[in-house]
């Protein structure tokens, strides 16, 4: 099975300004609820090839995983996979111009389970999609403050 769960966000700030900020691995705790910290295997700054280890909690794990820059087109789009453990998965976040100077960001899971990970999938998808919907509210939520 197949996961593939894709969320979007209407953030009152304009595209750059999120890319910038969302697009930022280093920033990802601040607003991935589940992530904890992430450690640069290459030297910043983000381009393609570049390689971030991520420490996650997520469904009463710990995580630990290697993500590596697929694409990249700042202001636009950054896609990022992982090949490791028994769920490999790739993450796209996009970026457009929502009406009014406000950003339309996307992000989107997806992957293949295996083993266990396999059996327990819907498990997972309804639970990244909720962990998704929280993600990107929290990330609105700071971008707007400020």
């Amino acid at each position: 099975m197949t996961v593939d769960v894709r969320t979007e966000m209407v953030i009152d700030r304009p595209r750059e300004q999120v890319a910038a900020f969302a697009g930022d691995p280093g920033r990802a705790p601040e607003w991935y609820i589940n992530i904890r910290e992430v450690r640069w295997q290459t030297e910043p700054p983000l381009r393609v090839g570049s390689r971030m280890e991520f420490v996650a909690h997520f469904l009463g794990r710990r995580l630990v995983y290697t993500y590596e820059v697929l694409e990249y087109q700042p202001g636009e789009r950054l896609v990022m996979h992982t090949a490791q453990g028994p769920f490999p998965m790739e993450t796209t976040y996009t970026w457009t111009d929502a009406d009014g100077g406000h950003t339309l960001m996307t992000l989107r899971n997806r992957g293949n389970p295996s083993g266990f990970a396999k059996i327990s999938a819907p498990v997972m998808e309804a639970a990244m999609r909720r962990a998704n919907r929280k993600d990107l509210a929290l990330l609105k939520a700071l971008l707007e403050a400020q």
